[in-house]
């Protein structure tokens, strides 16, 4: 019980603590992430109920609406309403990057309560596999999605528009990542980890990003130093 339960959190806290230490300007109350964590942790129950009501009845479950509609739009739209309406105002969200700081936790929330419950059901020896793959695919989704709100708030002339994008992307590259283990059954390794690849690329791209625009707070600061000095 404690192997599984230890395989099935430390890819979490790995993976938090490099976002994390990712931080350049000033890192987000522990509290504050652990917080966001449980709220995305909690997601995963009324979502799997929706998901079984939907099995059950036999409906959607084309490979298109599983993994876009189902899977991919039901679990990020929950993780994006989330942080809009938890996150998005609070006083610790000071500056581009604790979007990423915040989506990630949100997204880790879910993939350690839907991984511990994987392995409790099929074994500790897929628990290297659903490390690379699942977990951290919710991951950098929560990169992508906490990027786009932490570019709505600090860095868009439309911030409509950007928040949109910070549901559109990861429901897209969630939906895919889905599509592609519904679709190709035998040789899904040769297509999903080029995909990993590239979604890891993209997130570490948008983490240098969002770390080279200053926070209006910082800034502020840095005129009055200069003033004072």
């Amino acid at each position: 019980m404690l192997a599984l339960l230890s395989a099935g959190i430390a890819p979490t806290l790995a993976l938090m603590t490099f976002f994390y230490l990712k931080d350049r300007l000033d890192s987000e109350p522990v509290t504050s992430v652990l917080k966001t964590f449980i709220y995305g942790a909690l997601l995963v129950f009324p979502i799997m109920f929706v998901q079984y009501a939907f099995l059950e009845e036999g409906i959607g479950q084309n490979p298109w609406i599983r993994s876009y509609i189902l899977t991919a739009l039901l679990e990020e739209f929950f993780k994006w309403f989330i942080f809009v309406y938890t996150v998005y105002k609070y006083t610790e969200f000071d500056s581009f990057y604790d979007g990423i700081i915040y989506g990630v936790s949100i997204s880790l929330g879910f993939a350690t309560v839907e991984n511990l419950l994987y392995l409790f059901a099929h074994g500790i020896e897929y628990a290297f596999s659903r490390a690379l793959f699942p977990v951290s695919s919710h991951a950098l989704f929560g990169v992508i999605m906490g990027y786009y709100l932490g570019k709505a708030r600090y860095s868009s002339n439309h911030p409509r528009l950007v928040m949109f994008l910070a549901l559109f992307f990861p429901v897209l590259l969630h939906g895919s990542y889905d599509f592609i283990l519904e679709t190709i059954k035998s040789n899904w390794m040769y297509v999903l980890i080029p995909f990993m690849i590239l979604l890891w690329v993209t997130g570490l791209r948008k983490v240098k990003l969002a770390n080279l625009h200053k926070a209006p707070q910082l800034d502020y600061l840095h005129k009055d130093q200069h003033l004072q000095q």
